[in-house]
């Protein structure tokens, strides 16, 4: 096993690999905060006025509280702006505070854990882990909350439905982080108000769009599911720690 601290001029140039890696991870984590959040308590909720929409956004907080794990199925496809779309599949595991679990399959295969502390990115095809401090891993500090544990939807995120929603016969709300984020638009069953697709835009056009299936709410889930073992062999890049600020 080979470690490596990102910031070292042998490491100097991975710190651009290091930087996108981490807008993924900010990504994909605030993905399973709002899948939280929405499963299943969109059930009854309306968002054609902006009282109905605070009514929402209510459920959502005390859904969000109450909701402790979850599971579930996915089928991602990203978009870079001015690139090649490419699509992966796999399953996801949640459970607070700050434990998740991404497994990608298909031909780009990749594994994504939180032990609560510390994330980590493996790529089999590199044999390479990259490994972040989870509160390093978010632009947002509301995003690092969510997943924390402590959270609040009104006063960390502006929400509203789009003016032009789109053609797709699904209902959709917004969801823009105060602090700077990516924007986030979920796409819901217009029966039934299911979490059908969830759209994450950056600041640079990037979208990345997860459509979910067999979500298990309150999953029971073992400690070693968020339990990361580096494979025989794998290059360790560390992220340096960042002071605390004043």
């Amino acid at each position: 096993m080979m470690e490596t601290v990102v910031g070292s001029e042998y490491s100097f140039c991975r710190a651009g690999e290091l930087g996108k890696r981490t807008e993924l991870f900010q990504a994909k984590f605030r993905v399973a905060f709002i899948v939280s959040l929405l499963m299943p308590v969109l059930c009854s909720a309306s968002t054609d006025s902006l009282a109905q929409l605070k009514r929402l956004l209510d459920r959502l907080q005390k859904h969000y509280q109450q909701t402790t794990s979850f599971s579930a199925k996915f089928h991602e496809e990203i978009a870079p702006a001015g690139g090649t779309k490419r699509e992966r599949e796999g399953m996801v595991y949640y459970r607070k505070p700050g434990r998740m679990r991404w497994e990608f399959e298909g031909d780009d295969k990749e594994t994504i854990v939180s032990d609560g502390r510390l994330l980590y990115s493996y790529q089999p095809d590199l044999n390479q882990v990259i490994e972040t401090p989870l509160e390093q891993a978010f632009k947002s500090s509301s995003a690092a909350a969510f997943l924390l544990g402590i959270g609040n939807v009104q006063r960390d995120f502006d929400a509203s439905v789009p003016k032009t929603p789109p053609a797709d016969g699904l209902r959709h709300v917004v969801l823009v982080p105060k602090s700077g984020g990516d924007t986030i638009e979920m796409g819901l069953d217009p029966t039934t108000l299911d979490l059908r697709t969830l759209l994450l835009t950056d600041a640079l056009g990037d979208m990345t769009e997860l459509m979910f299936s067999d979500l298990k709410n309150g999953a029971s889930i073992d400690d070693k599911t968020f339990a990361f073992v580096a494979p025989a062999g794998a290059d360790i890049v560390k992220a340096p720690q960042q002071p605390n600020s004043p």
